[in-house]
């Protein structure tokens, strides 16, 4: 019997690192994620990039790599679209947030900023640039949003273009940095399924602004996009106009990747207004 792409892929991965049991554990769009174990006591993680999305995944894979398991998972080996990785079974930091425990999250998440952004030589090649990953906001037509929110598309438009023109010192970014890509560990809190970008340190932080998923109620709260602020400058040091202006334009970018293919739009709708109110006045 033929063997399909991913038994073919985990096999040769069993027998490249000595491996001795695989339990399947997820299939995303863009992978199959195995559970093996090593020696028989020891589990780690088989991560198999598709073939239709590997060439994207596989440049959030070399900097999950970079990383050397600082502030993210840990990659042991990879070989082609395979990575044999650190087994991380606790829950994801989303957990927390939607449990009443936000506070406790924001620490969580500068703490792994903090280490994602360490000083670190060799930085990967071919990590996708702010301006091309923003192609999107600027290709959109306007009248695609709703009649009553094309002035916040438009704001954050011109926010978006005035951070670009007033770039700041560009390092490699995770891009896609939120509660639930941050899960448990015994080594803390670690991140997972990097983009590969490189722009604006205050990026980062876009994505928290809006998330965890399933929680507009929270997301969409000015004292807690004050907290938020707060916390980010305090412990990372980043400027926090540039930390909401970076929310706000994320916030539409979004938006226009969900009305593209025809999903509803109802948390940025109700955060978007408030980070353009916050950017306003900080």
């Amino acid at each position: 019997m033929n063997q399909s792409p991913a038994e073919t892929a985990l096999s040769r991965a069993m027998i490249r690192w000595s491996l001795t049991k695989a339990t399947p554990v997820a299939e995303t769009h863009t992978s199959w994620i195995f559970r093996v174990e090593q020696n028989g006591r020891n589990y780690a993680a088989i991560k198999i990039l598709k073939p239709e999305t590997a060439a994207e995944e596989r440049r959030g894979s070399l900097l999950l790599n970079w990383y050397q398991g600082e502030g993210a998972a840990t990659v042991f080996d990879m070989h082609g679209d395979t990575l044999f990785m650190e087994w991380l079974d606790g829950g994801t930091l989303g957990e927390p947030a939607r449990a009443g425990r936000d506070d406790e999250a924001t620490i969580a998440i500068s703490t792994v900023v903090a280490n994602l952004h360490r000083p670190r030589a060799d930085a990967p090649e071919d990590l996708i640039g702010l301006r091309e990953h923003f192609a999107a906001l600027f290709a959109t037509d306007v009248r695609v949003w709703p009649h009553t929110a094309r002035d916040l598309y438009a704001r954050a438009c011109g926010i978006a273009l005035k951070l670009f023109d007033r770039p700041s010192a560009a390092i490699p970014l995770h891009g896609d940095l939120h509660h639930d890509n941050i899960l448990a560990s015994d080594r803390g809190w670690l991140a997972i399924d990097p983009k590969g970008l490189i722009g604006d340190p205050a990026y980062e932080l876009a994505n928290v602004y809006r998330n965890p998923a399933g929680a507009t109620a929270l997301a969409a709260n000015p004292r807690r996009i004050a907290a938020l602020t707060d916390a980010f400058e305090s412990r990372l040091g980043y400027n926090r106009k540039r930390v909401l202006g970076w929310a706000a334009a994320h916030s539409a970018l979004a938006a226009c990747w969900d009305l593209a293919e025809g999903n509803p739009i109802a948390t940025d709708l109700a955060v978007l207004p408030l980070l353009l109110s916050a950017y306003d006045q900080a």
